[in-house]
């Protein structure tokens, strides 16, 4: 009889088709373990970063998913194939869009998710495994930022992943080697198009859906660790489960995000410019808004010394950043007890913001290139207003007539193949002018060798010297030269050659 009495009851029927399936798949455990999470403390508002950034990135591969169905990713045919999605698709463009904003909405999330972690100190206790995988995930994203940013293969694309690409070449010993590995070859191409599709389509995805599953997995070993007054390893304020009012919450900013997304996308779609044209000497390249402190960083560093400031600094602070939880073993979690550790978190993110700020205003404080940066978003602006051609498919069109070439717009000239000749001597010029910005020559010289207050402007600097006085020039720099601070400039044959074609381009 007592044995009866203390049998627990059978679980509660919610209908015989659930009941199959929860005796095939164990449906109640599974829903148990994702729902009944005990948070110390109860829930907060300021939990719930974690559900967004994962909303954010299945969302980025449902988008991706379907972008993709319509991509080519080859130097011919990317550009003309972002412009049909984005011009001839029925809602392509809005489906871009969502996956354009929904890139910098993940960057923004994941700074207060991390923000949220430090001030809140989630990374004490046992935590140190899930503080590493949330760096790695961090770094994944920033690489899914980085390699979708060539894909629709305009100018400002481009451009951008030429700088980018560069730094690499700064790297000691093993530089050059890396830039011609990402880029399948010395210039950006059709192999650096389908390198940068399959790291941002299956690679780096893959990545994050492993590490997500092993941070998830982590957190839940961990526990949650509540507010900040909480011991992050023996929780003592009452607990509260995630269902129903965390999730409720979660589910909140879900709708936020889908609502703001949304109505972004609907009335301002993202933006693409013309089919990048290498032989542009003139284009100003900038980054998305997310490296612009970054971009901003490098511009201080020169010569011999910028390894230091492009891989030693921003490594040590990785390193500092990832190691948090081990050197920082204080149990204590609130704010203002941790001001050594908030400082200088605040100190860094202070200056992430005052570097991408900087770098706005200089672009407005010269007036050369805000003129020309202008005439870049003019001519996105008019690219975009254009009808899609569908004859733009980047291939040669011996056969069309002249009627028919001239009644193309204005943009559809970039789609046709030039002769060999020209073709060489185009790429030449866009070596060397993407080895003019990843030196920084631009700092003092001014964007396309316009010239500034400290150096002089370059532009027919061909029509004064020849290619050996040039080359003589940089080896051994003038008294003045090197008084205005001109280093000699040490570059392999090959992109000298590349650079003195870019200088004399300049007319």
């Amino acid at each position: 009889m007592d044995s009866e009495s203390n049998t627990p009851p059978p679980p509660k029927s919610h209908g015989r088709f659930f009941d199959w399936f929860d005796r095939r798949v164990g449906l109640r455990q599974i829903l148990h373990e994702a729902l009944d999470e005990p948070i110390p403390g109860g829930a907060r508002w300021a939990y719930i970063f974690g559900s967004g950034l994962l909303f954010i990135f299945i969302s980025q591969v449902i988008t991706g998913i379907f972008l993709a169905l319509y991509y080519v990713p080859s130097a011919d045919h990317a550009h003309v194939s972002v412009a049909y999605i984005t011009k001839a698709v029925a809602a392509g463009s809005f489906l871009r869009s969502l996956h354009v904003y929904g890139a910098s909405a993940m960057i923004i999330i994941l700074v207060l998710h991390i923000g949220q972690t430090f001030l809140f100190g989630s990374y004490k206790g046992r935590r140190e495994l899930l503080w590493l995988s949330g760096c790695v995930l961090l770094a994944l994203v920033l690489g899914m930022a980085f390699t979708g940013y060539l894909l629709p293969w305009d100018e400002k694309s481009y451009f951008a992943t030429a700088v980018g690409t560069n730094i690499l070449s700064e790297v000691p010993f093993v530089g050059n080697s890396l830039k011609e590995f990402l880029r399948g070859g010395t210039q950006l191409g059709t192999l650096t198009l389908s390198r940068f599709f399959a790291l941002h389509v299956f690679f780096i995805p893959g990545m994050i859906f492993l590490f997500v599953a092993i941070h998830i997995f982590l957190f839940r070993q961990a526990g949650a660790a509540g507010p900040v007054s909480e011991s992050p390893v023996h929780p003592r304020q009452p607990s509260e489960p995630f269902y129903p009012r965390q999730l409720l919450m979660d589910l909140s900013f879900t709708l936020v995000l889908i609502c703001a997304l949304g109505l972004l996308a609907y009335f301002d779609p993202a933006p693409l410019g013309p089919r990048a044209n290498p032989a542009d000497t003139l284009y100003v390249p900038r980054p998305e808004w997310y490296y612009r402190s970054f971009f901003e960083w490098l511009k201080f560093w020169h010569g011999a010394i910028s390894v230091v400031g492009i891989l030693v600094i921003p490594l040590v602070l990785a390193v500092l950043f990832a190691g948090l939880p081990f050197y920082d073993r204080r149990l204590e979690r609130r704010p203002w007890r941790r001001p050594l550790a908030v400082a200088s978190f605040g100190i860094v993110f202070v200056g992430l913001v005052y570097l991408g700020a900087r770098s706005y205003q200089d672009d407005e404080r010269d007036p050369d290139v805000a003129a020309q940066l202008a005439r870049q978003n003019e001519e996105t602006e008019a690219y975009m207003r254009e009808p899609f051609v569908p004859q733009a498919l980047g291939l040669p069109t011996p056969s069309a007539s002249p009627v028919v070439s001239a009644a193309l717009p204005s943009h559809s000239a970039l789609y046709m193949a030039p002769s060999a000749t020209s073709a060489s001597a185009n790429a030449l010029i866009a070596r060397g002018k993407a080895i003019f910005q990843s030196h920084m020559c631009f700092s003092c010289h001014g964007q396309g060798g316009v010239g500034t207050a400290i150096a002089p402007r370059l532009i027919g600097i061909g029509n004064k010297f020849s290619p050996a006085q040039l080359e003589h020039l940089f080896h051994h720099p003038l008294p003045q030269m090197t008084a205005g601070g001109m280093p000699p400039v040490k570059l392999s044959p090959q992109d000298m050659k590349a650079l003195i074609a870019y200088l004399d381009s300049l007319k």
